[in-house]
């Protein structure tokens, strides 16, 4: 909608998880660098943990990226409720495992002879299942008993699961204690610091073909950073908001009275916000002012 009124080549604040815009703070590097760690190292188990928004599937999808590029399989699980069945019908799928799909034995059997053949190629096979936390007690065990896939040079097959921290809490459980010390590697995303969130907001920007932005300032940025706490989908759709608000009303330059609609309509809330106060207009008027008493009208 405003991509040619702000001269952007894409929308800069788009909640897609594309790793072109990904902003690679020194945890986001660090959780990459472990990922592709892991795989290459053969370690087995890896668990990629942080709150929603964070990034995490970004993260995964950067992983997916480098993948490709050294041409290792890998399947992809993105929907976590499953039945055991179901859990390893998707995966002979994305494996595109060339057997009966809906048999168990049929896909260990073919994801065993993959395995193999992917190690005399001197490569290794990779599963990914995002949004790990909902999966259920069973298909858990499922998939730690697909660890035990291995031969002396390490594990023929890497597992990654991605989730909210949800998933570390379900990994303490005594039921699941012999997957926990199967897990070799963790890697948590946290929510950005302020610092980070300003550098986030101008690299979005400049990578969208704004590389030096004066439509957010510096303190408004750092109000975003209040009022989302951080979180870079959070940022990224009270940002997208905010321009949209900008171009609607013709403007250059956000200011707070936008902020303050944006994030009413957003329904955010902060500490020190107060929900139920009349934010100020879009318009930049100032806020409405009630007398403290009511006024008596003549009769």
């Amino acid at each position: 909608m405003y991509k040619a009124y702000f001269g952007f080549s894409e929308n800069p604040f788009n909640l897609s998880p594309d790793p072109e815009f990904l902003y690679r703070s020194a945890q986001h590097e660090e959780a990459l660098a472990n990922l592709i760690y892991g795989v290459r190292s053969r370690k087995g188990f890896i668990v990629l943990t942080g709150e929603v928004g964070t990034g995490k599937t970004t993260m995964l999808e950067c992983l997916r990226d480098y993948l490709d590029s050294q041409r290792i399989e890998f399947a992809f699980i993105f929907n976590s409720r499953l039945t055991p069945d179901q859990f390893f019908e998707m995966m002979a799928y994305d494996f595109d495992l060339h057997c009966d799909r809906k048999s168990k034995t049929a896909v260990l059997f073919a994801l065993n002879a993959l395995l193999l053949q992917q190690t005399e190629r001197g490569r290794t096979c990779v599963l990914i299942v995002d949004e790990a936390h909902n999966l259920s007690w069973d298909v858990l065990e499922e998939i730690r008993l697909l660890g035990n896939l291995e031969n002396r040079q390490g594990k023929l097959l890497q597992i990654i699961l991605a989730g909210q921290p949800e998933l570390e809490r379900k990994l303490d459980s005594p039921d699941l204690r012999q997957l926990k010390q199967r897990i070799v590697l963790r890697c948590n995303l946290n929510p950005l610091t302020a610092e980070e969130s300003k550098a986030y907001i101008e690299t979005r920007l400049a990578r969208a073909g704004m590389p030096n932005q004066k439509i957010f300032s510096p303190e408004l940025m750092e109000e975003i950073h209040t009022r989302t706490a951080g979180i870079p989908r959070l940022i990224n759709a009270l940002c997208d908001n905010l321009l949209v608000t900008v171009f609607a009303m013709e403007q250059r330059v956000a200011t707070f009275a936008m902020l303050d609609e944006v994030s009413q309509d957003m329904r955010l809330e902060w500490p020190g916000s107060n929900r139920g106060r009349r934010g100020r207009s879009r318009f930049g008027l100032g806020e409405e002012h009630f007398p403290e008493a009511p006024v008596s009208i003549g009769s």
